[in-house]
């Protein structure tokens, strides 16, 4: 009997987050060792599908790096990396999106469907969802910047949300693998964090939470007691200036304040490890991770 009043508080308890996001879009962006552990792929799929059915609007986006760098391994092609993007000509570009559109994205609308979902597979290539443009790394030489061209790495420079709309209408929920393509129809791979911030502003979603392999951002990677719970725009942005972020999680933070500046209210780093991470973050008071928030007084912004 005691845990069975234990479980009724739990639903009680997050009744108030139910009411506060129902009929909200959330754009989660799935990756890291949760697409790796077959356990975490579960978790991550029953809570995507507990949103769906307490009235949330789910968009997944999802990655998929470490698998095209394992089949390019087995094709016999190197893999090189400029500035932490991957160099990509033709060829790479095209294993690229047949790992992400035709595995990837395949297996994850199989998981939630499996599990009593309506989910449908897209790339930015479905139905013009992502225009894209070619993408140039900053390398630093001689002390000065310069853009490098590396091949099919895009950028997304338009969102058609029409077809995205019409899933949601219709309670399915889109998972979307990070390809597009250009005006000239070329095909490029986009880094899915920032898919996930650009499909978060043209949605005008209420939430966005990445999924990553760390508890949140640190004020001192080094100092495990330095995990910052909520950060404000503006001192995100100063922490990226002072490099005091650095690495992997620059485009993570990069992806928020984005979602920020097209006017999503908040977004979230959350530790994807984590079973059940997604539910904790969104049905609980505390909440887990980092949440990255608009500056007091900030207005919202129109996508570019």
């Amino acid at each position: 009997m005691i845990n069975s009043v234990a479980k009724a508080a739990v639903l009680i308890d997050a009744l108030p987050y139910m009411q506060q996001f129902f009929g909200k879009t959330i754009v989660i962006k799935y990756g890291g060792n949760a697409m790796i552990n077959p356990k975490l792929k579960h978790s991550v799929m029953q809570d995507i599908i507990l949103m769906k059915y307490v009235g949330m609007r789910p968009i997944v986006v999802h990655g998929g790096g470490p698998e095209i760098t394992a089949t390019l391994k087995q094709l016999g092609k190197e893999t090189k990396f400029v500035n932490g993007l991957r160099v990509t000509d033709a060829e790479t570009v095209s294993i690229a999106e047949m790992v992400l559109v035709g595995k990837i994205n395949t297996e994850i609308v199989t998981m939630l469907n499996h599990q009593g979902a309506k989910a449908v597979g897209l790339s930015g290539k479905d139905a013009n969802l992502m225009i894209a443009d070619r993408h140039l790394a900053e390398v630093q030489e001689n002390g000065e910047a310069k853009f490098v061209d590396i091949g099919f790495v895009g950028a997304v420079k338009k969102v058609n949300p029409d077809i995205l709309n019409t899933l949601l209408d219709q309670n399915f929920i889109p998972v979307i693998a990070p390809i597009g393509a250009g005006k000239d129809g070329a095909t490029y791979n986009i880094n899915a964090d920032y898919v996930a911030a650009e499909i978060a502003g043209a949605l005008k979603a209420e939430k966005m939470l990445l999924l990553t392999d760390v508890e949140g951002i640190y004020r001192d990677f080094a100092d495990k007691t330095s995990l910052i719970s909520t950060l404000s725009r503006h001192e995100a942005e100063t922490m990226v200036e002072q490099r005091t972020i650095d690495g992997g999680m620059i485009p993570k933070v990069e992806s928020c304040l984005k979602a920020l500046h097209y006017g999503v209210p908040k977004t979230h780093i959350i530790d994807g490890r984590q079973k059940h991470s997604l539910l904790l973050e969104v049905f609980t008071t505390t909440g887990i991770g980092t949440e990255v928030v608009q500056d007091e007084g900030s207005e919202d912004h129109e996508n570019d």
